[in-house]
């Protein structure tokens, strides 16, 4: 299990967003996510906040953009409010998970049914990083 802020990518975010329930590091082209530890994350509690500050931050819709979320806390995702989301007319490039656990690996299977985007799973930061950047053509260092 890694946090971003203990790696070698942290150096290169360019921002980063912290609210009560994660921290959000902006790169070119992806973020990557930690939501704290035993968080229920919801539509109307976490995301909607989360996904209107990085539409302002990137002014677009998130159509070029690729999220991570690097699961280091164990919570949960409400996958029916992925719903909300789309409907919303929120965009992703893509959609990676890090998972460090079995029970992770089995709940991203059940959060990709509700995926429009690339989804991919991983197991480690590094890895999902390399794709992100696959994804949106950013040099893979800089």
């Amino acid at each position: 299990m890694q946090y971003l802020k203990d790696s070698i990518f942290y150096n290169q975010a360019i921002h980063e967003l912290n609210y009560p329930f994660g921290n959000f590091y902006l790169f070119d082209g992806f973020v990557v996510g930690e939501f704290k530890e035993d968080t229920v994350v919801t539509w109307a509690d976490h995301a909607k906040l989360l996904v209107e500050d990085l539409t302002n931050l990137y002014d677009h819709d998130g159509g070029n953009v690729v999220y991570i979320t690097n699961r280091v806390h164990s919570y949960a995702v409400k996958p029916s409010d992925w719903i909300k989301f789309y409907r919303s007319d929120y965009k992703m490039k893509g959609y990676a998970i890090i998972s460090y656990t079995k029970k992770g690996i089995l709940n991203a299977l059940i959060e990709k049914l509700f995926i429009k985007s690339r989804f991919r799973s991983f197991e480690s930061l590094g890895d999902a990083i390399t794709w992100a950047k696959s994804l949106t053509k950013s040099p893979v260092s800089k």
